[in-house]
């Protein structure tokens, strides 16, 4: 009953947190979008307490009942485990914990974290690394499949569907998806939890609190005949038969060895107290509150050639411009800000409506997010991307808030602009400034009836980037945008 009741709920989180980021049209985020901001590692950053302690609290009572119920990335690894087992049973055996590689490994990934080197949590936190497979892998074909269905209604004159654009965001985030999808995949098909158990950060420190946990899977050597099925069956490889042991450490709750079990000689309840000496509960304790420590410092660091459109000529896709400051989306409040506490998960680049938002292929803050303008502008009345971000990088706003909120200034380039450097009246960009911050003015400034050319205040400008998207001028806008440090509010 156990084991069905783990599945049921495991399942429930898996779909839910898959359609979050398969959906587009920003429906479901209403009903699952809080599925995102209960995974651990978005909670430490954006030091969120209160889903710390809860998680915290549920690990010390039940176990890590959060790897097998809560994280997708684990649930995943189940899947797969459970379809590989189905062609060869009883496949797993006991192996000795891999400490030193599990704490080299979590060592590396807060150091990290402290330094604000985005990078790093994105590569090796499972939520993220789970976001950014269905984002880049599943949500094509889920698109794709979409595309078919809106020609099929169009053709049958409905609206039932519509279709949308489907485009390669980042190729190294491809890649990197990939990559991670094949390596876990693989791990998970023949071994189980190995990923959990030796990589996962977040495992490590659930891990160290499970220890203390209220309820365990139990064997009771008075009904064991050592069968050796329990061991079989554990997909985190930490059942020792031969000692009658169990390392909470890796134990992740999935109940499977209760199931197997014949002669019900486990059971899931509240370990009797063992002899210990006093040595071995105190080196306990001091690990215990080490991590504690670590968890508390991570939360409070985090928390601080040119061609113009026209006629029959072909059109020139735009290039994505060398920025000298990135630009972050508004609500980030700053670029530090944002990448401190950016996980990389790319639930804001699946969300964002107008293709505004693509992971980067920097390595300094490589799979996070950031803005380009050559598929579309940061509309004012957009805060979608506020709205889903489960770790604070970027915090909610309203419309009001986003439509007065500084994220870059448009810098105007007289030698690309049609009406200088062609002689052609244009205009586009100030007629299309929702804000109204770029205005055509004379030439030439003795000569009222010369062609007119834009003039950019930079004060009143916000950074949507709608001057850069509907310029005219291919491969290279006129006019773009740079970021800025801060965003303030004009």
């Amino acid at each position: 009953m156990l084991r069905i009741i783990r599945r049921i709920f495991a399942s429930i989180f898996l779909i839910g947190i898959t359609l979050l980021f398969l959906d587009f049209t920003g429906i479901i985020s209403s009903y699952f979008s809080w599925m995102a901001k209960v995974q651990f590692l978005p909670a430490v950053m954006s030091a969120n307490l209160i889903v710390i302690a809860v998680l915290i609290v549920s690990t010390l009572i039940l176990g890590r009942v959060y790897c097998s119920v809560i994280c997708p990335m684990g649930i995943m690894q189940d899947v797969i485990s459970h379809w590989s087992g189905r062609i060869k049973k009883n496949r797993f055996s006991y192996s000795n914990e891999k400490r030193i590689l599990r704490v080299i490994v979590l060592c590396i990934f807060i150091v990290m974290i402290l330094c604000g080197i985005g990078s790093a949590v994105a590569l090796l936190a499972p939520y993220s690394a789970y976001g950014r497979i269905v984002t880049n892998i599943v949500q094509p074909g889920y698109i794709a499949i979409n595309n078919m269905l809106a020609d099929w209604a169009e053709a049958n004159n409905s609206f039932a569907f519509y279709r949308t654009d489907l485009w390669i965001k980042s190729v190294s985030a491809l890649a990197v998806s990939i990559v991670t999808l094949i390596t876990i995949g693989l791990l998970a098909w023949r071994h189980g939890r190995t990923y959990c158990n030796t990589i996962c950060p977040v495992g490590t420190v659930l891990g160290y609190v499970a220890k203390f946990s209220f309820l365990k899977p139990i064997i009771d050597t008075s009904k064991c005949v050592n069968c050796g099925l329990c061991s079989k069956n554990c997909k985190a490889s930490c059942i020792n038969v031969k000692e009658h042991t169990i390392d909470y450490s890796r134990c992740v709750s999935c109940f499977n060895c209760i199931d197997k079990c014949n002669k019900r000689a486990i059971s899931y309840r509240h370990a009797p107290k063992q002899k210990a000496s006093i040595e071995t509960v105190n080196q306990e304790k001091r690990n215990f509150l080490s991590m504690l420590g670590i968890m508390a410092t991570s939360a409070i660091a985090s928390a601080q050639e040119k061609t113009v459109d026209g006629g029959l000529a072909p059109i020139i896709d735009k290039k994505v411009i060398k920025r000298e400051t990135p630009i972050v989306p508004a609500g980030s409040q700053s670029l530090r800000n944002f990448y401190q506490k950016c996980t990389g998960c790319q639930l804001c680049v699946s969300k964002c409506p107008n293709g505004v938002l693509r992971p980067s292929s920097e390595l300094t803050n490589l799979l996070q997010p950031v803005m380009s303008y050559e598929r579309g502008f940061c509309r004012p009345e957009c805060t979608r991307c506020s709205q889903v971000c489960p770790a604070g990088a970027i915090t909610p706003i309203t419309r009001v808030e986003k439509s007065s909120t500084k994220i870059g200034t448009a810098v105007w380039n007289k030698e690309l602009c049609l009406p200088l450097a062609e002689g052609v009246e244009c205009g586009n960009c100030a007629r299309k400034c929702p804000v109204g911050a770029i205005r055509m003015i004379p030439s030439d400034a003795n000569d009222s009836e010369s062609i007119r050319m834009p003039m950019v205040d930079s004060e009143r400008c916000i950074g949507c980037g709608a001057c850069e998207n509907l310029c005219p001028v291919r491969p290279i806008s006129a006019i773009h945008v740079e970021g800025i440090e801060v965003h303030r509010f004009n």
